[in-house]
């Protein structure tokens, strides 16, 4: 091999070991900005069971508990409402080329009411939560049938649990969100390892 071929082949080496270190640089940054986003269950909205509207109510009056009930009887009490998912990311804003806002791709998440498994779905479309820590909600819509879940525990049970959640006093407590966040980083779209769950109490 010339000299000038062995020079070539070290400045060769060189810059791809420079260009690896960089690249390697780079998808540590953006697995660290991908670990610092948070989510938490910020509030549940226009809850409607069985086409009755629950918001701001804490009982039912006679005509709406004689429908509720003969749909129970029926066999079902389907159940409409937003979940409000709060998301948030502390990076630091950035001025320059490489933004570390995280736009999230996918959410695939499952429904849990008292621990119980209930629904599955993912995001309609891709969110952007800006670097800062500006705080983004990201609704979910639900529809599920009570009965197929909650029949064994009755009617009063299902109908108190409704105004719990979409009622005057109602709030996510009941709720987790078990989720899967897929993000989209300069490399392509990085899926979370495993599940998180995604709760009222605390950002996670």
């Amino acid at each position: 091999m010339s000299k000038t071929r062995v020079k070539l082949f070290a400045i060769a080496s060189l810059a791809l070991a420079s260009l690896s270190c960089s690249a390697l640089q780079d998808i540590q940054q953006a697995m660290t900005n991908l670990a610092q986003l948070k989510f938490k269950l910020a509030g549940v909205s226009d809850f409607q069971l069985a086409g009755v509207k629950l918001a701001g109510r804490s009982s039912l009056n006679l005509t709406d508990g004689a429908s509720l009930l003969a749909a129970f009887q029926r066999g079902a009490l389907p159940a409409s409402f937003t979940v409000q998912v709060a998301a948030i990311n502390p990076n630091a804003a950035s001025s320059g080329s490489r933004s570390p806002s995280a736009t999230i791709a996918g959410l695939n998440w499952t429904l849990l009411i008292d621990n119980i498994s209930t629904i599955n779905g993912d995001l309609q479309a891709p969110v952007t939560i800006p670097a800062g820590g500006e705080q983004v909600l990201i609704p979910l819509r639900m529809n599920l049938d009570l009965v197929q879940f909650f029949r064994d525990k009755g009617y009063d049970h299902i109908v108190k649990l409704a105004l719990a959640l979409g009622g005057a006093s109602g709030s996510p407590t009941r709720l987790t969100l078990r989720a899967k966040p897929t993000v989209t980083t300069q490399f392509g779209q990085i899926t979370y390892p495993s599940d998180i769950d995604i709760v009222d109490k605390e950002f996670r």
